[in-house]
């Protein structure tokens, strides 16, 4: 067989145009659905029933072998886009691509992707060496189709593999349908290849989420024990099952999927050529029938491995979704946090829900709940802006430090954003003038607290500016910025408990007014210091910049520390 090594490169470009293509169409379409796409979610999601259907509907919109299945047999079998058109389709979309209207420029994007998804796909199938004349490529394979349950366990393993490899279960898919509709290996061990697809998607979410939080982790390693799980309980039934899908094919479909390996090995080389080259026109008389066999037996192989994929997922979700709790413990179990890792990072609303709202009582109680809940994590920010003070700009922490403070600033906007939508929602109803003003003291505390998160994403900006231009603070200036840094730390724990109190008194607000001035009087004598020690050449003007922009965002905390307290006084009273 004359397969060189410029074929294999075909093989592996024609992999990575079909995953790009795929890429770049779930991008494009995630980018349409934008924020409207993460509200549908929150809004079904209550309950692990409806979680289950929110999965489905999303996956099959965005990305997964069971689409790409569905998609394959669909549109390729069916001969619906060839090559040609797909260039059609791409020449069509790149005006879309340079659009200056993102959602134009999304649009272009998605279809530019779905076309070069099935490029893809076709230069995958012409790039494929043909076994069916040179059966020594695969004969390695081929000699484990009658060895029971070992057999069943290897293809298991090949399909766990090559998705590993390939980085996507879609591409290992449409690869094991290409294998089985052209006779290569037989439908049990397709079926079993897909099995072991489904766990190696798993791998390489896992492998995916190693530089991730302990949330995505965890995510990842409960999407590994459900397929795993799966595959246990199926591989009990794998015979039986697999009789019944080859059953439900042959009466409903148009062949048995069972025997087009048999039938593929019973045409001569040049026949096998001649059909699946020739159109019907073409084509010898005699072969004609043949022809119009292979064609069924290739459809049905394609549907009984798509019927295969959905039933198997179908039946493992409604078994596996009875033991979420289990495998929630399980997971918090095995994947614990690092010391110093924070489990928080996530913008995950703990009070407030989605969905039918709660009488206006509860429902301000649930704004108060999540509000504190807020705080908590803008003091967390806090401590991550105090340790990258006191750190060297060359320590591996500091980046990281830095890029943990903007991610809970893009919390904080978030956050900011539903407990004010939320409460807009509540203020529509029927409510009385004290829940009304309720309401309004809330939103202006939740505004303050955002801006406490600005400023401390502010504060981490100037240190990395500081970092870019390759400075260096003098132990005086951490020093000061310290002593203020305890100041502030200070209000924002008297802020905190004051949340949290079911009313405030004048002498526990006073005592927060003398935390405010306190940090203004610091701010003033480090201003006043500086001048002096720039007098005496103590440090660099460059310095000073970066040390009085900081003391400044310092000050600026300190007023948006009292303004909650002053809400908090406000609807406490």
């Amino acid at each position: 067989m004359e397969y060189t090594f410029f074929d294999f490169l075909k093989l592996i470009g024609s992999l990575g145009l079909f995953l790009y293509g795929m890429k770049i169409m779930s991008e494009g379409l995630q980018k349409l659905a934008g924020n409207k796409l993460r509200d549908i979610l929150s809004a079904m999601t209550k309950n692990r029933v409806m979680g289950v259907l929110t999965g489905v509907l999303i996956t099959a919109l965005i990305q997964s072998s069971s689409a790409t299945t569905v998609m394959v047999v669909s549109f390729v079998n069916a001969g619906l886009l060839s090559l040609v058109q797909s260039i059609g389709v791409i020449m069509g979309a790149i005006p879309l691509i340079f659009s200056s209207k993102s959602k134009r420029k999304s649009t272009g994007e998605f279809i530019f992707g779905f076309a070069f998804l099935f490029m893809g796909l076709d230069l995958l199938k012409s790039s494929m060496p043909d076994l069916q004349n040179n059966p020594e490529v695969l004969s390695f394979v081929q000699n484990f189709s009658n060895m029971g349950i070992l057999s069943v366990l290897f293809y298991l393993f090949i399909g766990t593999v090559l998705t590993v490899i390939v980085q996507s279960s879609s591409a290992t898919v449409a690869l094991t349908l290409i294998m089985a509709t052209k006779g290569w290996i037989d439908f049990p061990s397709a079926a079993a290849m897909i099995m072991g697809e489904n766990i190696g998607t798993t791998i390489t979410a896992n492998l995916a989420a190693i530089p991730a939080n302990i949330s995505a982790k965890r995510a990842a390693f409960a999407h590994f024990l459900f397929n795993v799980m799966g595959v246990i309980w199926m591989l009990f039934v794998f015979k039986y099952f697999v009789n019944i899908v080859e059953q439900l094919v042959t009466n409903y479909g148009p062949a048995n999927p069972a025997e087009i390996s048999n039938f593929a090995n019973s045409l001569s080389a040049d026949e096998y050529h001649q059909i699946t080259t020739l159109s019907k026109s073409e084509l010898p008389t005699h072969l004609v029938p043949k022809q119009k066999a292979y064609l069924a037996y290739q459809a049905a192989t394609s549907y009984g491995l798509s019927l295969f994929h959905t039933l198997f997922n179908i039946c493992n979700v409604s078994i596996m979704i009875w033991f979420v709790k289990l495998y929630e413990k399980i997971c918090l179990k095995v994947i614990r946090p690092k010391a110093g890792e924070d489990e928080d990072e996530e913008f995950v609303l703990q009070f407030i829900s989605t969905g039918i709202l709660s009488t206006a009582e509860l429902s301000i109680l649930q704004a108060e709940k999540e509000t504190e809940v807020f705080v908590q994590r803008v003091r967390k920010m806090f401590g991550f802006v105090k340790k990258m003070t006191n750190i060297d700009h060359n320590d591996k922490k500091f980046l990281k430090l830095y890029n943990r403070i903007e991610k809970y600033e893009d919390i904080s906007d978030k956050m900011e954003i539903e407990i004010g939508s939320y409460l807009s929602k509540v203020a529509e109803g029927r409510l009385s003038h004290q829940s009304k003003e309720h309401i309004r003291t809330i939103l202006r505390a939740v505004t303050e607290i955002e801006s406490i998160a600005d400023a401390c994403c502010n504060i981490g900006r100037h240190l990395k500016r500081k970092m870019d231009a390759e400075t260096v603070f003098e132990e005086t200036i951490i020093e000061n910025i310290n002593s203020i840094y305890q100041l502030l730390d200070d209000a924002l724990s008297n802020m905190q408990h004051v949340l949290t109190l079911p009313h405030i008194t004048q002498k526990e607000f006073i005592v927060s007014q003398s935390m405010e001035e306190a940090i203004n009087e610091q701010r003033n004598l480090l201003k006043r210091k500086n001048v002096e020690s720039l007098n005496n050449l103590e440090y660099s003007y460059q310095n000073s910049v970066f040390y009085m922009d900081i003391v400044s965002e310092c000050e600026r905390m300190g007023d948006y520390i009292i303004n909650v307290v002053e809400s908090v006084k406000l609807k406490k009273n």
